[in-house]
Formats: C-alpha cells, sequence, structure tokens
C-alpha cells in the first residue's frame, strides 16, 4: 500500500467519526456502551471538530512528494494513533466499551502500524 492511500483511507475514516461526533455523540457513544453526560458530549463534540481538521490536512496532504513536512505529519499521525490505541485498549480491558470496542482498538492499532511502518520507512533527504 502507499502511503497516500493510506492517507485518504484515513481521512475517509476521520471525517465520518468527526461528523457523527459532532452531530450525534450520544447515539455513537451508545453503540459502543458509553453514555455520555452533557460533559462528554462537549468533549466528544470537541473531538468531533479534530477529526474534521485532520481528516481535511490527510486529504489535501495525500499528494505530498515526500517533504520534510510530510516526514512531521506521518511521525505526529503515528504518535498520535500509537496514543490512541494505548487509551482505547485501557478503556476496552477496564470495560468502559462493550465487545464493539475492541474494533475502536484494532482501528487504532492498524492505523498506528501503517504509519509507523511509514515513518521508518520513507528515505531522509540529505
Amino acid at each position: 500500500m502507499k502511503l497516500s492511500v493510506l492517507m485518504a483511507i484515513k481521512s475517509i475514516i476521520c471525517i465520518l467519526f468527526g461528523l457523527s461526533f459532532l452531530l450525534v455523540p450520544e447515539l455513537i457513544m451508545s453503540i459502543y456502551g458509553v453514555t455520555l453526560d452533557a460533559s462528554g458530549t462537549v468533549m466528544a463534540r470537541f473531538l468531533g471538530a479534530t477529526f474534521v481538521i485532520l481528516s481535511i490536512t490527510l486529504w489535501f496532504g495525500r499528494n505530498d512528494s515526500g517533504s520534510e513536512t510530510l516526514r512531521g505529519f506521518v511521525l505526529g499521525i503515528f504518535i498520535g494513533d500509537s496514543i490512541g490505541f494505548v487509551v482505547a485498549l485501557i478503556a476496552q480491558l477496564s470495560g468502559i466499551m462493550n465487545v464493539l470496542g475492541w474494533a475502536i482498538v484494532a482501528l487504532w492499532f492498524l492505523l498506528a502500524a501503517g504509519f509507523g511502518y511509514f515513518q521508518f520507512t520513507l528515505p531522509r533527504k540529505a
């Protein structure tokens, strides 16, 4: 798989989750067995806004030809997805989410692994 394809896939995932968290956060979280109070709803909407920002950035950056900016961006996404994986795993193991939470754990892991692969295999410019 090419980095541009991975970036497009993550962009689509981010826009879907982002809009869902912005528009219907309680419904989305209830699918995973999580209930939100008013504060949780606001935080979910902030997360949705962040996902929308990331989606747009990924989409427009997907055809970069390998600049240092792209390297930094891939590193940032790798670190963020790795942290997301750990947070999702802890939440799942703590019983916060129902069995569908494992899909979120797997998604964070796969994205972290994909961006990690490209982070450590992209050629460095001299």
